[in-house]
């Protein structure tokens, strides 16, 4: 019997920022994607943060073109108001049941004026503004939702028709009622989000009786936002006295036995950490700070430099969980909290505003139930081990906080994770024309600029006059238009640019907003759409460059945007138009490291059809994965790892490479050619660099003079092997960050808590007469680990604290056993435990290749060593360089799970640069005049690329391979060699501007 063809189709339910990249990624592949989001806008819970950690970027300023390029792709339908009622079939055949409420506004017809929602009558709380202000009951979700288009709150609306009869487009219906759809698609991914624990719930903080004295960390994050309803401005709702000292209590709602809430949100520390920051960067006046925690659990990339900087800076952290919030009473409304200090005294503290940091909690999804799906006890959907992103029903697929706690970087990750496997399960899609505009001739026209300025809600306009900016703006030579936009980056100033570069003919565009990092490939697609060629565009970040880097200074701000306005502007009138190269893509990956996370990846791949060179220097495949043997629930990992090793082996579309290393790289996204030690020369179109990580063996502790000393991945060695006498041993210590967080290893191994606590569990249960020590900092056991380590303490290993970044002290005493002594706990005082064995918790340190591989694919590292990711969270697993892709722990260190599920999203990411025919490559490339050339080799002996080659006395420069660095142009001693778009006479042109 004939097998049925797979849809290469996909359901994605949930629109936040997993939902949107799941999107985005199989709609690149070229499957077509349903995106299904029960409220009316997609976007989910992102639009609401100001800032995020680690970088404190603006989150919509990352979000939004994730908005716009899911709005506009024409693999992607998306339906809000849309409730999944029903999914039946079978994997690769589904047929799903979508209901469809009514809008109220039909979205084609209505244009965003907001004329209905002035005259509409019903005042109710703004749900997004976390209720901290009103909205009418006629209402746009947010500023730069997608759809752009009004909504009607049929639980407000009163039927009063005032909004149909202001509507002059006639959108406005009232009388719709529901509709049902039928989708038939191949895979499901499930990406409904999480939910904040109810505060009424915290009885001891009296949120209800309290509030605005004391608010969710989520209300307080509207409250500082620029784009809240107080925008940004450090005021207490209460009474609107300016906030002077303010606290946050950490895990308010989670590690809470009372509540059955066993488990660790995994973002609040770093929340909290960052809304401190974002308080004494912005505030006028000086302001006291006061974190109370019981573990800062900074153990992300990045985080411990970040929770370090927050020290720095002045915030105050409290190792103490209080017990009470109450009013002070003295008539202030001021909240007094109640809590026990570091040498076991109750103190009450008098603050402005307390702040919750409040847990995460499974959404209520009846969906789950009627898929049948398998939920843990706290009702979130985990992954099954070593799958990242698979449920316990076929062609269903998980992504993002459903699947348990995790910020943006890991559910951006995951839900790239989950495409590429839903993408791995139906095969390889075929991906259609995509629709080009023709491209308008400006050569020859004299230049005619327009100039758009954006507010970035306030983020730019509390500081910098932006009206004056663009009222001088409209002064310059060639400026035909200019004007203001609340956020140039929301879909209706998009289509206002659109329109005026029409209405205008306008053959030239500045931009005087926020990062051309994460901006400019967004306003060069509109250029693109609107028929101009998309290098006639230049970007004035007036953001970063003038408003916050002069926050108490807004009139020399003003002045400084305006210079950069200028010079933007006398740049962009010399500027011409570029022709990209069209390069034919090698649908093939080359995937370096064949341990757990590189095997993975290439799985993935050559399941969805692309050829796989997997490249390995030790003679096995397995890498760290080797010395690994348990999971948390019992798991024999190295039967799972043998399976992965035969399937990666057996599978025809993949070639393994053993026992050799890469020698040579040549070429670009598309066209690469590797030459490996073994003389072989692949030819293939991407590259995903999964070369793991060391362990961090160095002195102290003992370790190497005392064999009574190991690491813990010695240790597990031992236990699986029977090497470990244990029936010897009567106290077993172990030491956390023993290495690690200190000023020679400023960051968090993140992998090491769960280790320790997975081994202690199985020594507890085969040896229960052991007594088990852990000396620690901050127990990093995030997620689901807390509900592990809470088991570990109730079955009688006992935690001691210690403070000193460099450790306790190990001293051999003999026969009689080892000596380690810290101090912590109560300040100054001394803790000592005889031990018979002590395991180090050594970290984790960068790959011995890193640099080397660095070297060869031009991809940067961090300053820690290991690879660096082209943006923490719009492209976590991507680098700069197109084309090449990082997974596991050559990205930084992390566990089995987290290192399968980055593999997985590295080989979706992968193949969204295979699924294609043919690139474009950027035009901004080097260009040599021979006339001026005198084949010096100084072009040769400085690119990092190896492109520049002598022909017959001359530099030649190959347009597809050049990386457009401009290193070559700025040494040529001749001046006979530019890079377009960048020549000397723009530069002057902009100097000139800077000087007017």
């Amino acid at each position: 019997m004939k097998a049925r063809e797979k849809k290469k189709a996909v359901l994605v339910v949930g629109g936040g920022v997993a939902g949107i990249q799941a999107s985005l990624d199989l709609a690149e592949m070229g499957y077509h994607v349903y995106l299904a989001e029960e409220s009316p806008a997609i976007g989910g819970t992102m639009p609401m943060l100001g800032r995020t950690f680690p970088t404190n970027d603006c989150s919509m300023c990352i979000l939004s073109p994730k908005l716009v390029e899911c709005g506009r792709h024409p693999g992607i339908t998306v339906f809000t108001c849309a409730d999944v009622l029903d999914v039946q079939g079978e994997p690769g055949d589904f047929q799903v049941r979508v209901k469809l409420r009514p809008r109220g506004v039909d979205d084609a017809l209505c244009k965003g004026c907001g004329d209905c929602a002035v005259e509409c009558p019903v005042h109710v709380d703004d749900r997004f503004n976390q209720e901290l202000n009103g909205r009418r009951a006629i209402y746009k979700p947010y500023p730069q939702a997608f759809p752009n288009s009004y909504t009607v709150d049929r639980e407000n609306c009163i039927n009063c028709q005032t909004c149909v009869e202001t509507c002059g487009a006639g959108a406005v219906t009232l009388e719709a009622v529901d509709e049902e759809v039928e989708l038939p698609v191949g895979a499901v991914i499930l990406s409904p989000g999480a939910r904040l624990i109810d505060p009424a719930r915290l009885e001891s903080y009296r949120y209800a009786q309290l509030y605005p004295g004391v608010l969710t960390a989520l209300e307080f994050e509207r409250l500082i936002s620029s784009t809240g309803p107080y925008q940004g401005r450090l005021i207490r709702p209460s009474d609107e006295k300016e906030i002077r000292k303010m606290a946050w209590i950490q895990c308010a709602g989670s590690r809470d036995d009372s509540l059955n809430r066993n488990l660790c949100s995994a973002v609040c520390c770093m929340y909290a950490i960052k809304q401190a920051m974002v308080v004494m960067e912005s505030s006028s006046h000086p302001v006291e700070l006061t974190v109370f925690y019981q573990d800062m659990r900074a153990y992300g990339k990045g985080f411990e430099r970040y929770y370090r900087r927050a020290r720095d800076m002045g915030i105050r952290f409290v190792r103490s969980r209080p017990s009470e919030i109450k009013q002070a009473g003295d008539g202030s409304n001021d909240m007094r909290v109640r809590y026990l200090n570091g040498n076991g005294t109750v103190v009450q503290e008098q603050f402005d505003l307390v702040v919750l940091s409040l847990g995460l909690q499974a959404p209520p999804f009846p969906l789950a139930r009627r898929l049948g799906l398998a939920l843990n006890d706290l009702g979130f959907c985990e992954p099954g081990f070593y799958s990242g992103v698979e449920t316990s029903r076929g062609g269903v697929f998980v992504a993002g906080t459903f699947a348990g706690p995790r910020d943006i970087p890991d559910t951006v990750t995951q839900a790239s994770a989950a495409a590429g496997a839903a993408a791995a399960l139906l095969g390889p899609a075929s991906r259609t024309g995509e629709e080009v505009v023709e491209e308008r001739d400006v050569r020859g026209e004299e230049p005619r600029i327009g100039v758009f300025v954006c507010r970035c809600g306030g983020n730019i306009s509390r500081v910098v006059d932006v009206g004056r900016v663009a009222k001088g703006a409209g002064g310059l030579p060639h400026v035909i238009h200019s004007t203001v936009f609340s956020y140039s980056c929301a879909q209706d100033s998009l289509a206002a640019m659109e329109k005026a570069i029409a209405a205008y003919r306008l053959n030239r565009v500045v931009v005087a907003a926020c990062s051309p990092r994460t901006h400019r490939p967004l306003f060069q697609n509109l250029l693109q759409r609107s028929g101009l060629n998309r290098y006639l565009f230049e970007m004035a970040n007036i953001r970063e460059h003038c408003s916050w880097a002069h926050m108490a200074e807004p009139e020399r701000a003003t002045a400084k945007s305006m210079d950069l306005v200028r010079m933007a502007v006398e740049k962009v009138a010399r500027l011409e138009p570029l022709t990209e190269i069209e390069v034919t893509v090698e649908p093939a990956a080359l995937v370096v490291g064949g341990g757990i996370a590189g095997m993975t990846c290439a799985l993935d791949l050559a399941q969805q059809g692309f050829p796989v060179h997997l490249v390995e220097k030790a003679e096995s495949l397995g890498g760290n994965g080797r010395r690994l043997y348990y999971g948390l629930k019992g798991e024999d990992v190295r039967d799972l790892l043998e399976d992965l090793v035969n399937r990666v082996t057996a599978h025809p579309g993949i070639t393994v490479h053993r026992g050799c290393r890469i020698e040579e790289v040549d070429g670009c996204v598309g066209n690469f050619h590797t030459r490996l030690s073994t003389g072989v020369v692949v030819k293939h179109g991407v590259v995903v660099l999964a070369t793991g990580a060391g362990e961090n063996k160095q002195e102290g502790f003992l370790y190497g003079r005392d064999h009574r000393v190991l690491t813990i991945m010695e240790l597990e060695e031992k236990m699986a092997c029977g090497d470990l006498p244990l029936d010897m041993v009567r106290n077993l210590v172990f030491i956390q960050c023993a290495g690690t967080r200190n000023d020679r290893s400023p960051y968090c191994s993140r992998v090491c808590c769960g280790t320790a606590i997975r081994l202690i569990l199985r020594l507890v249960n085969e040896h229960p007469r052991l007594n088990i020590f852990v000396f620690y900092r901050d127990m990093m056991t995030y997620g689901f680990l807390e509900q592990y380590y809470r088991e570990a303490r109730d079955r009688g290993v006992v935690f001691i604290r210690y403070d000193d970044p460099d450790g306790p002290v190990v001293e051999s005493m003999d026969e009689q056993g080892l000596a380690v002594t810290a101090t912590g706990g109560v300040p100054g005082t001394k803790v000592s435990v005889r031990a018979d064995l002590v395991a180090l918790a050594t970290g984790i340190i960068p790959g011995e290749d890193n640099h080397t591989l660095s070297r060869l694919f031009k991809v940067p590292l961090n300053e820690d060593g290991f690879f660096l990711e082209a943006h923490l969270k719009l492209r976590p697993v991507d680098f700069p360089a197109a084309g090449v892709f990082v997974c596991g722990m050559a990205h930084g260190p992390k566990n089995v799970e987290e290192s399968v599920t980055q593999a997985r999203a590295a080989a979706a990411r992968a193949a969204t640069v295979l699924s294609r025919k043919k690139l474009r490559s950027g035009a901004a490339v080097a260009r040599v005049d021979p006339e001026k050339c005198a084949a010096c080799l100084t072009c040769v002996r400085l690119c990092a690329f190896s492109v520049p080659k002598i022909v017959d006395h001359v530099a030649v420069i190959e347009p597809v391979l050049c990386r457009g660095c401009g290193v070559c142009a700025g040494e040529c001693p001749n001046k006979a060699i530019q890079l377009l778009g960048y020549r000397d006479e723009f530069f002057t042109g902009m100097v000139k501007g800077g000087l007017l």
